[in-house]
This record gives C-alpha cells, sequence and structure tokens, in this order.
C-alpha cells in the first residue's frame, strides 16, 4: 500500500483523529446529558407549580392560574369550551410534552380531574440559549483539543522517529560501492537499531555474493575461452586439410558452429555479468546487415530437408554502438527459432534502419504463454519447449542497450518477433 504522507505527519494526523473522536463521544454524551438533567428539572418544577395552584384552588376555586415570564397555565373547566385554549393544547393528554405555543418552546405538564384540565407551561427559552452555548463550547473544544493533539503528535513523531529519519539518512547518503561501513553504530538497541543491523547482515550477504560473481566471471573468462580457443583452433586446422575425408567435413563444421556459438555465448554472458555504472561505453559502431547474414549462414542448416522458403529483405543498412558478440546472440537466437520451429512454410526476415522483424509460419504461441515468453521461469521453459535461456538472453541484452523487443503471435499461425534498436546518429 502506498502512502502520500510523510510518518511524521501520519503520526500527528493519527493523534488529531483519535482525539476529535474522543471528544466528540464525550461532548454528544455532555450534551445529552445535560440536556436530559435540564427536562427532569423542568418537569419538577412544573409537579412543584402544579400541586401548589392545586392547592390554592382547593383553597380558593377563583384562583387563578400562574402567569410568568417562564410559567404560565390554563385551567379548563368540564363544562367550558375547548376554543378557549391555544390550538397547540387541544389535542394534548394528561402527562408530559414539548412544542410550540404561539412560536415559543414549552415543556407542558397536562393534569385532568373530574372538574377541570390543568395545563401548566415552562418556557425553554433560556434552556435552549444554554444549549447552544453548551453545543458552542463543545465544538469549540473539540477544534482546540484537535490543534493541541496535532501539534502534540507532531512533536511526539519527531522524537519517536528521530531514529529511523538518521537510518534513512545513512542509507540515502551511503555510497553505492561501500558494502563494509555498519549501519547500527550510534543508533539505540531498539526496533529501529535492529532494523539496522538486518541491513548490515543483507550487505555482508550480498558482498559475498558479489565476491563470488566477480571470481566467477574472472574465473570463467580464462578457464572457458582457453579451452574454446583451442577447440577453435583444432577445428580451423581440420577443416583447412585437403586430405579430411569429405563425409566427416560436414561433422567437422557443425563442431566450428557450435565453437562459434559456444565463444560468442561465453562473450555475451560474460558482458552482461560486468557491472557497467555510468553513461554506456562507446563502441565501434556494429554494421546490423554483417552480423544478420552471419547469423543466418551459421544456422541455415536447420532449414535442410525442410520445405521453408527463407525470405530476406534489407531495406537498410544501420549501424549500433554494441558489442559485436552480444547483437550476433540476441539475432542468433531469434533466427535460431524461427529457423528451429518452422517446419513448413516461410520464415521473412526484414531489416530496416530502426529495427528487425523475424516473421515464421511455425505453430506459433499461444495467448497466455505471450506474457513469460522472456523470463526466466518453468512456464516460460515450457512456452518455449525447452529452448533454454535464448529468449530471455535477448531480453538482457535488450534491456542492458536499451533496445526493445516484443512478440506477435497466435495459436498454429505463426509468430513474429520485432527488435528495436538504437542506432547511431
Amino acid at each position: 500500500m502506498q502512502f502520500s504522507l510523510s510518518l511524521r505527519l501520519r503520526v500527528a494526523t493519527g493523534f488529531a483523529l483519535l482525539c476529535v473522536a474522543v471528544s466528540l463521544a464525550l461532548g454528544g454524551w455532555v450534551y445529552f446529558t445535560s440536556r436530559d438533567l435540564e427536562e427532569r428539572l423542568i418537569d419538577e418544577a412544573l409537579a412543584a407549580e402544579l400541586e401548589d395552584y392545586k392547592a390554592r384552588l382547593a383553597r380558593n376555586p377563583q384562583s387563578l392560574p400562574p402567569l410568568t415570564a417562564t410559567v404560565r397555565g390554563y385551567l379548563l373547566p368540564r363544562s367550558a369550551s375547548p376554543d378557549e385554549l391555544p390550538a397547540a393544547l387541544r389535542v394534548l393528554s394528561a402527562g408530559y410534552h414539548t412544542l410550540d405555543v404561539e412560536g415559543t418552546s414549552y415543556r407542558v405538564a397536562v393534569s385532568a380531574s373530574d372538574h377541570w384540565t390543568l395545563y401548566m407551561l415552562h418556557s425553554r427559552a433560556q434552556v435552549e440559549y444554554r444549549e447552544r452555548r453548551l453545543i458552542a463550547v463543545v465544538l469549540f473544544g473539540i477544534i482546540a483539543t484537535a490543534l493541541l493533539s496535532a501539534a502534540g503528535g507532531w512533536w511526539l513523531a519527531g522524537r519517536v522517529i528521530a531514529p529511523v529519519g538518521e537510518l534513512a539518512r545513512r542509507v540515502r547518503e551511503r555510497d553505492a560501492a561501500d558494502l563494509v561501513s555498519p549501519f547500527a553504530e550510534g543508533l539505540p538497541h531498539d526496533e529501529v537499531g535492529e532494523l539496522a543491523h538486518a541491513f548490515e547482515r543483507y550487505l555482508a550477504r550480498m558482498l559475498a555474493f558479489v565476491e563470488r560473481e566477480r571470481a566467477f566471471a574472472a574465473d570463467a573468462s580464462h578457464e572457458l575461452r582457453t579451452p574454446l580457443a583451442v577447440i577453435q583452433g583444432a577445428v580451423e586446422v581440420l577443416q583447412a586439410d585437403p586430405q579430411l575425408d569429405p563425409k566427416m567435413r560436414p561433422r567437422v563444421e557443425r563442431m566450428a558452429r557450435a565453437v562459434r556459438g559456444m565463444a560468442d555465448l561465453t562473450s555475451t554472458l560474460l558482458m552482461l555479468a560486468r557491472e557497467r555504472p555510468g553513461p554506456a561505453p562507446a563502441f565501434t559502431p556494429c554494421p546490423v546487415d554483417e552480423v544478420l547474414r552471419e547469423v543466418i549462414e551459421q544456422h541455415q542448416h536447420l532449414l535442410q530437408h525442410k520445405p521453408v522458403q527463407l525470405e530476406l529483405h534489407i531495406e537498410a543498412r544501420p549501424e549500433v554502438a554494441v558489442e559485436r558478440p552480444l547483437l550476433a546472440i540476441a539475432l542468433g537466437n531469434l533466427v535460431r527459432n524461427a529457423f528451429a520451429y518452422t517446419e513448413q512454410g516461410q520464415v521473412a526476415i526484414t531489416l530496416t534502419g530502426t529495427d528487425i522483424t523475424v516473421a515464421d509460419t511455425g505453430p506459433g504461441v499461444p495467448p497466455e504463454d505471450l506474457c513469460c515468453l522472456f523470463e526466466h521461469t518453468a512456464h516460460s521453459r515450457r512456452a518455449t519447449r525447452g529452448a533454454g535461456i535464448g529468449l530471455p538472453l535477448v531480453k538482457r541484452i535488450a534491456d542492458r542497450q536499451g533496445w526493445r523487443v516484443s512478440v506477435s503471435s497466435a495459436a498454429g499461425q505463426g509468430a513474429t518477433f520485432r527488435l528495436v534498436f538504437r542506432t547511431q546518429p
């Protein structure tokens, strides 16, 4: 999951949101508790007013209901018409009610007897004013608490993640070639220190791996090239021998092709294994058409005894800045696959100023295998019928040189490979 905010800002925001949630819950509880308490106090006041007026009414039947700024009463005898009451009171039953009477909010207590019905009203204007002030105070408290919490969270997060920031700075400023200097020196012995030690252990493993790779490349450069040069020299002597049995000459030619291919492959793998920091070095421009003709001649034997027509279209003669073995291996794998898998029909190779296309009428590649054709996986080996490292090697060479390789195919309809290279300006 990707985050756009810094760790420190996320911690501060989390603090603020947590405090806002707690403040909202506490403020809501205070508001509803205060409102319920005020309603109970009003009900108690109304009950006291009802009892007081009933007592006065018992002593003096002519006593009038109370009429003050906050309390007012209505007495409706059984013989009187309800039209004498405000319309909002006519439908009320005995008990307590909250409603608006003539534009003012009241808490109403209704008491009935055999001779009259008494309505006692208590104004809620002051209560509503206090409720509005309470809401304003609660909101102000929530905002202030959120701001203070965010500031406190920002400060606390800075203290907490300071070791993380120090570790990130060391990683950022570290030289890519420095695999020895310690990471954890001076860091606290906590989770961040453990992470730094894990980095150190990982770098130690990487250093050992790099050393093994360097040793292998150095050993392979000598131990593989030397015997290949000896074999190639012996094969050339056999080819130049006029007394060589004609039946043996095709076998010697096959040995020569295999040695040249092995030499180019060895050189290519060693070139790819070498680290190449900084800008790419300048190479002598390599003529693509010459290398292509050599590759076709080298793999021409794969088309023997097959009803396959080879079509070569040279529309341009570009030159690319690349080691010749790399270009030979890349083109050789594309051409060899087309020659090997095409049993009948044709293979069309087209060279333009920017790319080379190899199209065949072979069995093609199923759509589900196209995605992994250039990968070193078991699936890709099944997709290429166990053809080895050929196509993945072409992809590695293309990535190294800044080229682009692609394939379009359908099962039973052949395949078309296209290598787009970067030409010399």
